[in-house]
């Protein structure tokens, strides 16, 4: 089946040229409004982002991402391995979440929000206008030979992207290990921490070569996120989108004459400048409607409005609207399928906050050690073994940790030089107990037991375990 004539465009993406080789975006620098509040979104972002690892609510850090050690940290609450139903909550409130805002505003998250697009186009990018130029001066330099002018641009770009792309990773492993932890490393020296300096420099390089060669291509190609618009957007969904209405009329599009009566001529708005299309970081024509490489960075608006301004016609020719709103002029409202997603996102937000309303600060887990059966000891006392482990979940160390038994007389001993222990802030402390009951007091084989866990007089915690006896016979 051959693909439309006005659908062509679709069997290839802009950074591929003919012969399958890779086609260099060199994007026009942008401007405008749109483009100055994607900036002020960006430089918070940006302070948030390096900032994050260094803030503390409670002791904790405002975000870490500990993988290595299995601990969590989400805008201040910490979540352990006990907690990791409560942590794959948050990551489906967050999928669903971003499920929702892409049915009604599209791709906009990659455009205003994405790490990757902020730093590639606030960062690296503006430094690559500062060095190389604009547009034309960028494309002249890539056919330049390599003379003095050149090398001397290409190694000071080069360097500064190395440079940040170190900072980067830093802050990458920050979230990794813990603002404390790293800076602590700093203090110490690469030469103390070379098992971290190794990764780190890996991730350096990684960051080195998504923002100075890959690019575009991690939206176009890397990225899951931009393959789901074909599933979730639909006529409904507000997205950057060219007027096709207003901007084709019904002799199409053509280049601006002075004087030249365009609506007599059936002509629409759009001159054909394609200054729209300079100006895309992945190189797309958004004329040719919605497209998966369009990231909703707004460049084509802001543009496209500029030159509406020149020749004295409405802006709007490109802008956030719906195919609906285009076609039919219809407004947006809520649909059906998203009045879904905000129910299942409110049931799954409820459900959350009652899950960290019901969570203890402390705790702790008694098993029985494997392999082992009860001991008969003197007196007709029985003894089974146990592992213990409390996590302290809180900021601060809890001190003189004891075990009770409740409702039944018997002895705790735990294997060690005291009867009481300390858990420290953040901590796991773990170790042996035995258990001794009368055999008397026994009601069977297997008698399940409450044990309180108390820090001095006060009641923390209480767990359950199983405790194994002769069998009786009647």
């Amino acid at each position: 089946m051959e693909t439309p004539e006005n659908e062509v465009f679709r069997d290839s993406i802009g950074t591929i040229n003919e012969e399958g080789k890779r086609n260099w975006i060199f994007p026009k620098k942008p401007s405008g409004p749109y483009w100055e509040k994607r900036k002020l979104v960006s430089y918070f972002l940006l302070a948030f982002l390096f900032a994050a690892p260094f803030i503390k609510i409670n002791g904790n850090q405002f975000l870490m991402f500990n993988v290595l050690e299995r601990r969590f940290n989400i805008f201040g609450f910490p979540f352990w391995p006990q907690d990791f139903h409560l942590f794959v909550i948050s990551m489906i409130i967050g999928v669903v979440f971003i499920t929702l805002f892409t049915v009604g505003f599209g791709r906009i998250f990659c455009g205003w929000i994405c790490p990757q697009t902020i730093f590639m186009e606030m960062v690296f990018r503006r430094i690559e206008f500062w060095i190389d130029g604009d547009r034309n001066k960028q494309m002249r330099l890539a056919r330049q030979k390599w003379d003095a002018e050149k090398i001397r641009k290409r190694t000071l770009k080069w360097f500064i992207f190395l440079v940040i792309s170190f900072l980067i990773a830093n802050i990458f492993l920050a979230y990794l290990i813990g603002g404390d932890k790293l800076l602590s490393y700093v203090k110490e020296g690469p030469s103390q921490h070379l098992g971290t300096l190794v990764p780190l420099l890996i991730f350096t390089g990684v960051f080195y070569f998504i923002f100075a060669w890959f690019r575009e291509q991690v939206c176009i190609i890397a990225c899951p996120y931009g393959r789901l618009q074909g599933v979730l957007l639909d006529n409904k969904s507000i997205v950057v989108a060219y007027d096709h209405k207003r901007g084709e009329g019904e002799s199409g599009r053509k280049k601006f004459r002075k004087n030249e009566d365009r609506e007599a001529l059936g002509h629409g708005d759009c001159i054909d400048c394609f200054q729209c299309v300079h100006v895309c970081p992945t190189g797309i024509d958004i004329r040719n409607g919605t497209q998966l490489e369009c990231v909703n960075c707004t460049a084509c608006i802001d543009e496209c409005d500029t030159i509406m301004e020149k020749i004295n016609k409405p802006k709007g020719l490109i802008r956030y609207a719906s195919e609906d709103n285009i076609e039919k002029k219809t407004v947006f409202k809520l649909t059906a399928r998203m009045k879904g997603y905000i129910a299942v996102l409110v049931i799954l937000i409820g459900v959350l906050l009652g899950m960290l309303a019901l969570r203890n600060d402390v705790e702790a887990r008694v098993l029985r050690l494997p392999g082992q059966l009860y001991e008969h000891k003197d007196n007709n006392i029985i003894s089974n073994v146990y592992t213990y482990k409390i996590v302290n979940k809180t900021t601060e160390t809890i001190e003189d940790v004891s075990f009770k038994l409740r409702g039944i007389d018997g002895e705790i001993k735990l294997v060690s030089t005291s009867d009481t222990f300390t858990v420290k802030e953040s901590g796991l402390a773990e170790g042996t107990l035995f258990i001794e009951l009368k055999q008397s007091d026994l009601s069977g084989d297997k008698n399940n037991l409450t044990l309180d866990v108390y820090s001095g007089d006060k009641l923390i915690e209480t767990t359950s375990v199983s405790f194994l006896g002769p069998r009786s016979y009647n």
